[in-house]
C-alpha cells in the first residue's frame, strides 16, 4: 500500500519505519526541517515502562492544586487559556477515579513494556548506537510519599515489573551522586528500566526507513486530509492520493482532526526542560546521575545524556509556545540543585518548552479512525518515547489487517466517545 504519514517525531518515525519495514510505500509530511524538531526534540528521555502512567490518578486533584499554592510545583496555568481547556480538565477529574485509573495504567504499561521490547530488538538487530544508560530510580522524600506509592508498587509486583524498595542508604549506593543533605526517606528502582536519548534514535531510525524506501518531506504541512474512494493528503498546495493515512503529528494534529469532524479531546499539556553539560571535576566522578532519578514529589525527572544533564517536567495548561513560566523553570532547577548541587555548567543551560499531546485519561489512541483509510497514533503525553516503538508495531500490525499484539481495549477510540 501507499501510506501517508503525518509528522515526524519520534511517534511518526517510528511508524514509517514499521511501515517501511513491513513493504509498504511510505511518504512521511513534516512541518520542520528535520525529525524530532518538537515535542521530541529535548524530552526526559525515560524508558521506564514501570513508571509510566495516566496523569489522572486518585489523589491527583488534590495534590496539584495544593502544588499550585507552592512557590515552586509540579503545575502551572497560563491565563486565560485554561478556560478553552475545561472540558479537557473536567474528563481528566473523571478518569482520577480509582477503577478508571487501575484500567488505564495496566494499558500504558503493557504497551510501555511492548515498546521496551522492540526498542531493545531494532537497537541489536539495527545496530543502532545512541546515548542511554540502564537504570531509573524514583526519589521519595517524606514517609507520606512512601505510603502513596505502595499501591503502585503492588501493580508493579502483579504485573511482574522488577523493582527495589530501597532505604536512603541504598539509593545513595545507587545514585552515589545524590546530595547528602537532600532529605531522602527511600527510593523506588527500575534496574531494567533507564534513559535513552531520542531525537538521536530518530534521527538513526529515519536513516534506516529511508534505506526500506520512506519518503521523507520536511518543511511540508499538510493543510488538509481529505476522504472518499481513498484518503488524500493535501500540503504545498498539491493533492496526493494515498490508500492509508497515519496521524502522528501530535498536538498539531487539532486542525487536521476537526477537518475530519473526528472529537477527540486532545490538548498540549506543555513541559520545560533545561540541559547543560555537566561539569568535569578531577577526584569528583560522581557529579550528577548514572542514570535518571525521578523527584515523586515535584513530578520532575533529572537524566544523564552521555556528559549532558536534562532536567524535565512540569505541566502547564493553556500555555504558547513563545511564553516561558518561570515559576516552572525555577521549579527544575530547585530539584537539580537539591539533588546534584554544582553538577552543571549553568552559563551553557538551554531551555526548552513543548506541547505534549495529551488525552484526558492517558493512554494513546491507536488504530482506525471511523473514516475510511484514516489511521490514528496520537495522544501519548509525557510517555511518547516510551510508548513510540510498540504503538508503531500495534499500528503496523493493524494497517496489515493483522492482529494486534495485545488487547486494544483501553486503547481505542470508542473510549473517548
Amino acid at each position: 500500500m501507499r501510506v501517508a504519514v503525518i509528522g515526524a517525531g519520534i511517534v511518526g518515525v517510528t511508524t514509517a519505519f514499521e511501515l517501511a519495514a513491513d513493504g509498504h510505500e511510505v511518504v512521511v509530511f513534516e512541518r520542520r526541517g528535520s525529525v524530532a524538531a518538537e515535542t521530541s526534540f529535548a524530552n526526559a528521555g525515560v524508558l521506564a515502562p514501570g513508571y509510566v502512567m495516566p496523569s489522572a490518578a486518585p489523589g491527583m486533584p488534590l495534590k496539584l492544586m495544593l502544588q499550585l499554592l507552592r512557590r515552586e510545583g509540579a503545575l502551572t496555568l497560563d491565563g486565560l487559556g485554561v478556560w478553552s481547556q475545561l472540558p479537557w480538565l473536567w474528563r481528566w477529574w473523571r478518569a482520577c477515579r480509582p477503577g478508571v485509573h487501575a484500567t488505564n495504567r495496566a494499558a500504558m504499561l503493557r504497551l510501555a513494556r511492548l515498546s521496551q521490547e522492540r526498542l531493545a530488538t531494532l537497537t541489536r538487530a539495527l545496530r543502532l548506537d545512541y546515548e542511554h544508560s540502564r537504570g531509573y530510580t524514583v526519589l521519595l522524600r517524606s514517609e507520606r510519599e512512601l505510603k502513596r506509592s505502595r499501591p503502585g508498587l503492588k501493580l508493579l509486583a502483579e504485573l511482574g515489573v522488577p523493582f527495589e524498595l530501597l532505604d536512603a542508604e541504598r539509593a545513595r549506593q545507587v545514585e552515589p551522586g545524590l546530595n547528602p543533605d537532600t532529605t531522602l526517606r527511600a527510593a523506588v528502582h527500575l534496574p531494567q528500566d533507564g534513559v535513552g536519548n531520542c531525537r538521536q534514535f530518530a534521527q538513526l531510525l529515519k536513516t534506516e526507513a529511508e534505506r526500506r524506501g520512506a519518503d521523507f518531506r520536511f518543511g511540508v504541512e499538510v493543510q488538509r486530509i481529505g476522504t472518499g474512494a481513498g484518503p488524500t493528503v493535501t500540503a504545498a498546495g498539491t493533492e496526493e492520493r494515498f490508500d492509508a493515512v497515519v496521524l502522528c503529528s501530535g498536538a498539531a494534529s487539532a486542525p487536521l482532526l476537526q477537518s475530519l469532524r473526528l472529537k477527540l479531546p486532545l490538548a498540549p499539556v506543555w513541559g520545560y526542560a533545561v540541559t547543560a553539560p555537566l561539569r568535569q571535576l578531577e577526584g569528583y566522578p560522581d557529579l550528577g546521575p548514572r542514570s535518571a532519578v525521578f523527584d515523586e514529589r515535584y513530578r520532575v525527572t533529572v537524566s544523564r545524556l552521555g556528559q549532558r544533564v536534562r532536567v524535565a517536567g512540569s505541566s502547564e495548561i493553556g500555555g504558547r509556545a513563545d511564553r516561558y513560566d518561570e515559576r516552572a523553570l525555577r521549579t527544575l532547577y530547585r530539584v537539580l540543585e537539591d539533588w546534584f548541587p554544582g553538577a552543571f555548567v549553568p552559563t551553557q543551560a538551554q531551555r526548552w518548552k513543548g506541547a505534549r499531546p495529551s488525552l484526558p485519561d492517558g493512554p494513546p489512541v491507536l488504530g482506525a479512525s471511523g473514516l475510511p483509510g484514516v489511521w490514528l497514533n496520537l495522544g501519548h503525553g509525557a510517555s511518547g518515547w516510551a510508548l513510540a516503538c510498540g504503538s508503531a508495531r500495534v499500528l503496523a500490525e493493524q494497517v496489515a489487517g493483522r492482529a494486534a499484539p495485545l488487547d486494544m481495549t483501553a486503547l481505542g477510540l470508542e473510549r473517548l466517545r
